[in-house]
């Protein structure tokens, strides 16, 4: 037994919980300025609650390790990182309500550039707009034909982002991601990852293949999106859910569709998308009378502005966020968190492996020396530095939902 399940042995009634978790939030100083964005931002409502908190630094996965946002978010959920491995493209399926089987095989699809040798220039292809994304789904839905005995469904998810399900017998998920992670490269080639169940993965990687063949024919006239990348594949069984484990009956608050999805994939009631950062917060304040004791709130601006290397736009996002934190704060719920899924320095213009502060306030949090909420300032808080799949440990504790382990 894990210490999770130690948690589910122990669940009781209690608290409300809420998470508002900034995506990418984490960051290094910048080479221009010496600071992060968290560092740049004018905060004073996160830095008000940071001494009124205990803060500390999370490692969502491991040490040196960068994870991805599921990983991120299933170990701020308390599914320990390692032990429940989740596919991208099984999430971004659910977070269009795509109707995933049992055994259907997702993978998540970026629209790309390719240059005339076949190497990437632009992994995102310039985050086309979505009504573009419909119409080059449509075409290749319209061109690509697979030989096998099942279906294929190609589906829009939102800017660049495109959702891959194949259905049928025998498929396996032991697949490469055709993403390098890089440009100046070619997509990586299909074929299967490893010798296990070699069979049925290389029937596999060759219907992969081959819907990327004739999707790229599809695109070859089309700019910027005239290439596909493919990562994250899973075949979808469901895990156990907030409820069934720790006995929280969840909202999720996002927009973001992959978000959403993770969201109702461990059964939490999933709203209708917030518009921005202050329907965010209009969105929790029209739920909070509602009968739900835990509340995830997503920011993603954080992490799409580290990506882009903007880190005057991160800062900003923060500061949008502070400026909305006192309608959250009236709410008075029993415990909240705020912390993000992974590090997304700006200077790096990616997710890395670097700890995420967080700050947890509840009647029972001590307080520590923090008086500023960034990264540097807690790593000497009371939460120190933890694995982040701890946090939910600690959050239901703090709303009193644990009993006692042991006489």
């Amino acid at each position: 037994m894990d210490t999770t399940d130690l948690w589910t042995e122990l669940a009781t009634p209690g608290g409300r919980i809420v998470y508002l978790v900034m995506d990418g939030l984490g960051g290094l100083p910048s080479p221009d300025t010496g600071r992060s964005a968290l560092e740049m931002a004018e905060s004073p409502n996160l830095d008000d609650l940071a001494r009124d908190s205990s803060c500390g630094l999370i490692e969502i996965v491991g040490p040196g390790i960068t994870p991805g946002s599921g990983p991120g978010h299933l170990a701020l959920f308390g599914y320990e990182p390692l032990r429940w491995r989740i596919g991208r493209g099984v999430l971004s399926a659910l977070g269009i309500d795509f109707p995933l089987q049992p055994g259907d095989l997702a993978a998540r699809a970026n629209f790309a550039s390719l240059n005339d040798a076949g190497d990437i220039t632009d992994r995102r292809a310039g985050r086309i707009p979505t009504d573009l994304n419909r119409r080059l789904c449509d075409k290749i839905k319209a061109s690509v034909t697979l030989d096998f005995p099942g279906d294929y469904f190609f589906e829009p998810e939102s800017e660049h982002r495109a959702v891959l399900v194949l259905r049928g017998e025998g498929l396996s998920d032991d697949l490469p991601d055709t993403d390098p992670q890089q440009t100046g490269r070619p997509p990586v080639d299909m074929a299967p990852a490893s010798d296990l169940n070699s069979d049925k993965a290389a029937q596999s990687a060759r219907l992969v293949a081959d819907f990327l063949r004739q999707a790229h024919a599809a695109l070859a006239d089309e700019s910027p999106a005239n290439g596909l990348l493919l990562r994250g594949f899973q075949r979808y069984e469901r895990p156990p859910g907030l409820a069934e484990r720790f006995g929280l009956n969840a909202l999720c608050l996002a927009a973001y569709p992959m978000y959403r999805g993770l969201s109702r994939l461990l059964g939490m009631e999933v709203a209708p998308s917030p518009e921005g950062i202050d329907g965010l917060f209009d969105a929790i304040e029209q739920h909070w009378h509602d009968d739900f004791d835990f509340c995830f709130m997503h920011v993603k601006g954080t992490d799409s502005a580290g990506e882009d290397g903007d880190l005057a736009r991160k800062a900003a996002v923060i500061e949008a966020v502070d400026e909305q934190l006192p309608r959250l704060l009236s709410l008075c719920p029993d415990v909240l968190v705020i912390t993000g899924d992974h590090s997304t320095p700006a200077s790096m213009a990616a997710h890395s492996w670097h700890p995420v502060p967080v700050l947890l306030r509840a009647r029972h949090a001590r307080r520590d020396e923090v008086v500023r909420f960034e990264e540097t300032a807690c790593l000497g808080g009371a939460l120190g530095l933890r694995p982040g799949w701890h946090l939910m440990g600690l959050a239901l504790a703090h709303a009193h939902r644990l009993k006692k382990f042991g006489a």
